[in-house]
């Protein structure tokens, strides 16, 4: 008897101990999660910086992590629906399931822009909700990790205060970076780029820098002739001096309008891990900062 109630205190003590299984959609969802939680919780990511965030593989080995996980945060505005969703119903954990307390959607905290007045298929790959992709707005870091600091406590009381002490630390050193950030932007005010999708918004409608037009002549819709020459000439036309590459879409086409036109083409991350050495949230807003502005 005295074995049993042994046993049966060491298994009550390491669930009351355990740490929280996190599952993150994203990097920079990682990223913010690592500095609130620490060694607190176990996290669990789902896709790599390099990828396309619209189509990730749906790998059925990531249905075991998710049925036991206790929070999913992901993006939202519908980037991972083609894919998550399909993970989710395999993994049938209610704790997680849209609407649970552990299912966080981090994009209903940003006020979205980019917003359509109304969706046609002749639009090409539009999202209802908003232009999805708000995490190049450095900005937008600091409003992230305090929803993710509120959840985490909620979930895990016993180290809230953990949780808020890193919050404090973070938003500080994160605070003292948007004061760098938007010095060495201010430079760049007014500057005309073209971008190959509409995946840098933000960071352009932060500093006051106007995408005059896209690579792809309507969303998810490969380049062709008859716009990328129009392209060429607009852009001459506009003086346009810089072309925003991504690191998923096909390089060729923004290659062919830089040759044309003379302007700069830059290789810009879209999340941390989207290129070789942006391996943190620093080094990721560093490095547009560094490229878009020089």
């Amino acid at each position: 008897m005295t074995k049993f109630l042994f046993i049966l205190l060491l298994i009550s003590s390491s669930m009351l101990h355990a740490k929280l299984k996190v599952a993150v959609a994203y990097p920079y969802i990682k990223e913010i999660t690592k500095k609130i939680a620490s060694n607190k919780v176990d996290i669990t990511l789902l896709a790599r910086g390099d990828w396309d965030p619209h189509f990730i593989v749906p790998k059925p080995s990531l249905v075991s992590h998710l049925r036991d996980s206790d929070l999913l945060i992901l993006n939202g505005a519908s980037l991972e629906i083609g894919w998550l969703y399909p993970l989710l119903k395999s993994a049938n954990n209610n704790k997680i399931r849209a609407g649970a307390k552990g299912h966080l959607d981090l994009s209903e905290y940003i006020k979205l822009k980019d917003v359509p007045k109304r969706v046609t298929r002749a639009m090409g790959h539009v999202h209802a909700e908003g232009n999805p992709h708000y995490i190049l707005d450095p900005h937008n870091v600091i409003k992230l990790s305090k929803v993710i600091y509120l959840k985490l406590s909620q979930l895990d009381s016993a180290n809230r205060s953990f949780y808020k002490s890193n919050f404090l630390k973070f938003q500080k050193h994160w605070k003292s970076k948007l004061r760098v950030y938007d010095r060495k932007m201010k430079k760049c005010r007014g500057m005309k780029v073209v971008e190959y999708h509409e995946l840098f918004n933000y960071f352009l409608y932060r500093y006051g820098i106007e995408s005059v037009d896209n690579i792809e002549p309507l969303a998810g819709v490969s380049p062709n002739p008859k716009h990328t020459i129009k392209l060429i000439g607009k852009m001459k036309k506009e003086r346009v001096k810089l072309i925003l590459q991504d690191v998923y879409h096909e390089h060729k086409t923004a290659k062919f309008i830089a040759k044309k036109t003379g302007a700069r083409l830059v290789k810009l991350p879209h999340d941390v891990g989207a290129i070789r050495g942006v391996n943190s949230l620093d080094k990721f807003y560093d490095t547009l900062v560094s490229r878009v502005c020089r």
